[in-house]
């Protein structure tokens, strides 16, 4: 497998795969992988969501189609065909199918395709990407990637940025480097040095992350972190969504307690031993004592009543107490 951000330039088949949570930098990362690999003039393919109507006859929706032409005949003109496959993991088994068959035969002088993906490509598919092509691994951005992508996007623009504007960045845009750069871009007219007063000047806005932000700081006693994080997640998420997962995060501890052996709790929790949230949940097994998580699930359901029932004036300060207990409670 080729490292992320590599390609050797001599297979005419490859496969830019992402994470199934793919977020605006990671799909920003992926589609730039492409553009290195097929340069201009491409042919770009949108899969759409399964379940999307098509007005076509055949095995192959409408906005689909276009492949089959360009997998068969090539360019025209006589030049190398360039086929980029956006969402690839929302093709329908019908349609990997017959994409598999084009590109078990394809020409390897006249075609070149990319095919970029935010998770699993159906199997009759994946199976021949595999055997006769390439592939390049975006993963899932963490806080530090970002921290690392923000400070080679300031050098590349000759930007000075101090650590504080830095921290500012990062809790507006969080880890979208797309968002980032248009950031940058719009720094750069003001001059070189940029501090945090000229960041939170311009931009007040709450980036949208993934909720287990939020759970993590919660489980490692970061009030004042998972506060931030909270309000952070309330620009974006519903609070219902939030406790819904906070609910599931406590129950996974719980009966992380009580399983035998990881391969149990595994199989109660329908995963695998070796999947990151498994292995997670059962390392921290032994960190909160058990009353805690009696009173964790107590105080959710409590707050997922008064969501539902009181005036949306007390919703967030319901959140915000809920978070610092949470807070409390989990870390020991």
């Amino acid at each position: 497998m080729t490292p992320c951000g590599v390609y050797a330039g001599d297979v005419a088949i490859v496969t830019v795969s992402g994470p199934k949570d793919a977020g605006p930098g990671e799909r920003e990362q992926m589609l730039d992988r492409a553009v290195e690999i097929l340069g201009e003039d491409v042919l770009r393919i949108d899969v759409p969501a399964r379940g999307t109507a098509s007005d076509g006859d055949g095995r192959l929706r409408d906005a689909v189609h276009g492949i089959v032409p360009a997998l068969q005949s090539g360019s025209l003109f006589g030049d190398t065909a360039k086929v980029m496959v956006v969402d690839a993991q929302q093709l329908l088994k019908a349609e990997a199918e017959v994409i598999a068959e084009l590109i078990a035969s394809i020409d390897a002088d006249a075609v070149e395709v990319v095919f970029v993906a935010a998770g699993t490509i159906p199997a009759p598919l994946a199976k021949t990407l595999k055997a006769g092509g390439e592939t390049i691994t975006v993963k899932k951005l963490r806080e530090r990637d970002a921290a690392q992508w923000l400070g080679r996007a300031a050098k590349e623009r000759k930007l000075r940025i101090d650590s504080d504007a830095a921290h500012i960045l990062l809790q507006r845009f969080g880890t979208d480097v797309a968002a980032l750069g248009r950031a940058l871009d719009q720094l750069a007219v003001e001059g070189p040095s940029i501090d945090a007063a000229m960041v939170r000047n311009r931009f007040t806005n709450r980036p949208e992350e993934p909720v287990w932000l939020l759970s993590d700081a919660i489980v490692a006693g970061k009030e004042g972190e998972a506060l931030r994080r909270l309000e952070d997640y309330l620009e974006h998420g519903h609070p219902l969504a939030l406790l819904s997962f906070l609910e599931g995060e406590v129950r996974r501890r719980s009966l992380a307690q009580v399983a035998p052996d990881v391969e149990t709790y595994a199989a109660w929790v329908g995963s695998t031993p070796t999947s990151y949230p498994v292995r997670k949940a059962w390392d921290a097994r032994n960190r909160t004592r058990s009353a805690n998580l009696a009173r964790s699930l107590d105080a959710i359901a409590r707050a997922d009543v008064t969501l539902k029932t009181a005036p949306e004036a007390v919703h967030r300060v319901t959140l915000e107490r809920l978070t610092v207990a949470l807070s409390r409670w989990l870390s020991r």
